[in-house]
């Protein structure tokens, strides 16, 4: 075991654990620690899901050849990965969480609205994983005879929730030592899924698959990046909070890269080859009965099950860990006046009622999930625009007392990007289309008026409004607040 990893680990002769008190305050120079290739551990943790094997099959549903998901997952990936490095390069400038270097752009209560946002995010994404992961337990279960129904269920629902929420709770120390285990345990394990699984694939079936359209492999390469990178790149600055000021930003950018987009390519590759080479395997992760991840155990053998259901929840458990500490900086960053653990314990319950819900009551979860990743994905992408044209204006790292002040140079209430925002994420409205909840019918009303088809044309269901949202807000911002952030920097820090 490398000493770097021991040192992450705890057993170098390292510190008892404790719960975290920094919450979005600046991280203090005494505190801030560490070289920027220990964030290879909790990005690779959060993203080394199983999960990642399921978007195979959902990437061939939008009716594309191998080789174009190919093409599709390794741009969609490392690009949405690619974001999330820059933007964690602020926390390492400003040595505070994402939300709260947000306020530079949007001012100190005008940051609500995307700390919301952000809120909001990864509260549906904590959400999703531990569903996915109950459901995985009583697949595993039901396989192994020992039944998986309502009772299996209910203490999954118990365990799993307590690893989250407890692992949001303590806070970074904590989760930097849960994400290096379930680093090297679940990459240990899905080496293995992958030999076990290699018979089920049919190259032949595969070649075979017919290729799609350019609409086709947009909305492909959007709902991959929608999938991975966008749906981090709000909490990107709150595990490079603290590191020294003087650390490498290329260094910054490129471990948060790799550690994120390593197994997700390799995951995705996999899962291409399993979903092209069998049609009830796709439906399997499509369906209600399983889930994207249960469906992965109906084709392993028996023995290797419960080693199955190990790198399954931990998988799962690594990403909504991380979801959850960020969703409780995001609901400070908002306004709310509570205790950082407190935060999480909050989003920790909204978390597991939502799951009950989802498990115990409605059913059918996957459609609605799509349905909302594809409306607050155009909200964060519109955010995360805005974010990076102001961090690439910023020559000088953010102002700490005025990042808590509403008198400070960063101001109140920012009209032009929360505008910006605003504007951005209806025209992305425009672009895409929503089936799955009837009170968002209305979304995709520009496909029509601009000549794609409508909302029964070629370019439906290509997602466009995403691409739109992000790249509209960032020319928005580079253009309209080169003067302001200026005017901001003249001042001394």
């Amino acid at each position: 075991m490398s000493d770097e990893l021991s040192e992450i680990l705890g057993t170098g002769g390292g510190t008892a654990l404790r719960v975290e008190e920094n919450g979005i305050n600046v991280i203090s120079e005494s505190e801030r620690k560490g070289r920027p290739r220990e964030l290879f551990w909790p990005w690779f943790g959060a993203n080394v899901s199983v999960l990642g094997l399921g978007y195979g099959a959902y990437v061939f549903s939008f009716g594309i050849s191998f080789w174009q998901a190919v093409v599709v997952g390794l741009i969609g990936i490392i690009v949405s990965f690619v974001l999330c490095g820059i933007i964690a390069t602020a926390g390492k400038r400003g040595s505070a969480p994402t939300m709260v270097l947000s306020r530079a752009a949007f001012g100190i209560r005008g940051n609500r609205l995307p700390s919301a946002i952000s809120w909001l995010l990864c509260v549906g994404w904590e959400t999703f994983l531990m569903v996915i992961a109950v459901l995985a337990t009583s697949t595993v279960f039901t396989r192994l005879g020992w039944g998986g129904g309502t009772g299996v269920k209910v203490i999954a629902l118990i365990v799993i929730g307590a690893l989250i929420v407890g692992g949001g709770i303590m806070g970074f120390d904590v989760i930097m030592r849960m994400q290096a285990i379930i680093t090297v345990v679940t990459g240990v394990l899905t080496v293995f899924f992958i030999v076990l699984t290699l018979n089920h694939i049919k190259w032949h079936v595969v070649a075979h698959v017919s290729s799609g359209s350019t609409q086709h492999l947009i909305g492909a390469l959007v709902f991959v990046m929608t999938g991975f990178g966008l749906g981090w790149v709000n909490a990107a600055a709150d595990y490079s909070r603290y590191l020294p000021r003087n650390a490498s930003s290329k260094g910054v950018v490129w471990w948060t890269t790799f550690g994120s987009s390593i197994a997700p390519l390799i995951l995705l590759l996999f899962g291409l080859l399993l979903a092209g080479s069998s049609h009830q395997f796709t439906d399997d992760v499509n369906g209600s009965v399983y889930g994207p991840v249960g469906a992965l155990a109906t084709i392993l053998p028996t023995w290797f099950l419960v080693p199955f259901a190990i790198v399954a929840i931990l998988g799962l458990v690594g990403g909504a860990v991380l979801d959850i500490y960020s969703s409780g900086l995001s609901l400070l960053s908002a306004g709310i006046k509570i205790p950082r653990f407190a935060a999480a314990g909050v989003d920790g319950v909204i978390m597991i009622l939502g799951t009950i819900y989802i498990v115990f009551v409605s059913g059918n979860f996957i459609y609605q999930f799509e349905g909302f990743l594809i409306t607050v994905g155009v909200l964060i992408s519109a955010w995360c625009g805005v974010f990076l044209g102001d961090l690439l204006l910023r020559k000088k790292n953010y102002s700490d007392a005025d990042l808590f002040s509403q008198s400070g140079r960063y101001g109140d209430i920012r009209l032009v990007p929360i505008l910006t925002i605003i504007v951005t994420s209806f025209v992305g409205w425009g672009l895409v289309t929503n089936t799955y909840a009837s009170w968002l019918t209305w979304q995709g009303y520009l496909l029509s008026p601009l000549g794609l088809g409508g909302k029964s044309g070629a370019w439906a269901y290509a997602n466009l409004g995403v691409l739109a949202a992000l790249v509209l807000s960032f020319l928005v911002t580079i253009i309209l607040d080169r003067p302001s952030v200026a005017a901001q920097e003249s001042l001394s820090v």
